[in-house]
């Protein structure tokens, strides 16, 4: 992996429940992120990805520093960035910046797009001179696909696709080493997905960019990431390079996901084993013990309420230098395929079938 420039080691944000009016008290917390751990390298792709509500959108906050964390350190370029306020912390929100999800509430509807794509230099004058703002806003819509021309619009005059170049042009004017793209293509059409993707995907090389990419869309995170970190229910539970986390998953919840992603070929449509989790999500306000993903899943035993599995490469695999050893929170781990490869012939690798109708099917 490339030089480290953000090191994620024991994140945590609970969010407090409290009780009565006058006297309030707390009686339990919201975990809506307990204990992620990742390491983001310089010029590359992190994804994350899992079903709503796992806590994605809650650690893109927390990189930000839009919102404290209950525990856990960030360090970016190596230096611990948790706690910091005041400069300290405006310079790094300089270099850590964000796209946000929705491109039609992330922009100010009575500002201009040049005034909202250069308000990041009233709030940092020592980016660029005053009389050097407006070549710069020109510039900046035009690296990202817009006419500079475009700069006195407003934002309602633009089409979702345009809005989120906008909010993109945004994120680059003050130069950051990080962009986290909190969904940037979730609320877009299809076909305007792929030209964001692309435009992120060029200027990650123009600008020597790295990014935590997060989406629900496993084939929209597949294309544009290095390295893939599947989350559930507050946590990660599998994590390792895009190939062997799509073409090897070892834990279920992964198998689960990528059975689910639409495949465009019918003949491997056809091979493709369906695997249907039952049951809905647990809330994060009353998190199962041991391991989280147990409730759903058709591998669990006994020992699965009783102990939390570790986020490492499972045993079975560590003896082996294939893609499969990678790190999996799983008790059980084993490597299955739910989507056959383009070169592979059968539905998948090993597992259990989960034909009992309360597991896969």
């Amino acid at each position: 992996m490339a030089e480290p420039i953000l090191e994620v080691t024991g994140l945590v944000k609970h969010y407090p429940l409290t009780r009565g009016v006058l006297l309030r008290r707390q009686v339990g917390a919201v975990k809506a992120v307990d204990g992620v751990d990742f390491t983001l390298g310089r010029g590359e792709t992190l994804g994350l990805v899992g079903e709503s509500g796992c806590g994605k959108s809650t650690v893109a906050r927390l990189l930000c520093h839009l919102e404290r964390p209950t525990a856990g350190t960030i360090r970016f370029r190596g230096e611990d960035v948790t706690g910091l306020s005041g400069r300290a912390l405006k310079a790094v929100r300089r270099a850590v910046q964000m796209v946000f999800q929705d491109p039609y509430t992330s922009l100010n509807p009575r500002m201009t797009v040049g005034d909202i794509v250069g308000e990041p230099y009233e709030i940092h004058p020592e980016a660029a001179p005053r009389g050097d703002r407006r070549r710069r806003v020109r510039e900046l819509l035009d690296v990202v696909g817009l006419d500079p021309e475009y700069a006195g619009r407003y934002p309602h005059q633009f089409s979702g696709g345009q809005r989120q170049r906008i909010g993109i042009a945004r994120a680059l004017a003050l130069r950051p080493e990080v962009v986290v793209a909190d969904e940037p293509v979730s609320a877009l059409d299809v076909s305007v997905q792929a030209q964001v993707v692309n435009l992120l995907v060029r200027l990650q090389a123009e600008f020597g960019l790295s990014y935590v990419f997060i989406a629900h869309d496993l084939s929209v995170v597949r294309h544009i990431s290095d390295r893939v970190g599947v989350m559930y229910l507050g946590r990660i539970v599998e994590s390792g390079p895009a190939g062997a986390i799509y073409d090897h998953p070892t834990h279920p919840y992964t198998q689960a996901l990528l059975s689910a992603v639409p495949v465009p070929d019918p003949a491997a449509r056809d091979r493709r084993e369906r695997i249907i989790l039952t049951g809905d999500v647990p809330s994060p306000a009353a998190v199962p013990s041991g391991c989280r993903f147990r409730t759903r899943c058709w591998k669990a035993r006994e020992r699965c309420a009783r102990e939390v599995p570790a986020l490492a490469v499972p045993a079975v695999f560590r003896d082996a230098a294939g893609p499969a050893a990678h790190p999996s929170a799983c008790h059980f781990a084993e490597e299955r395929r739910p989507v056959p490869s383009e070169n592979s012939g059968d539905s998948g690798d090993s597992g259990d079938s989960g034909g009992d109708g309360n597991g896969p099917g």
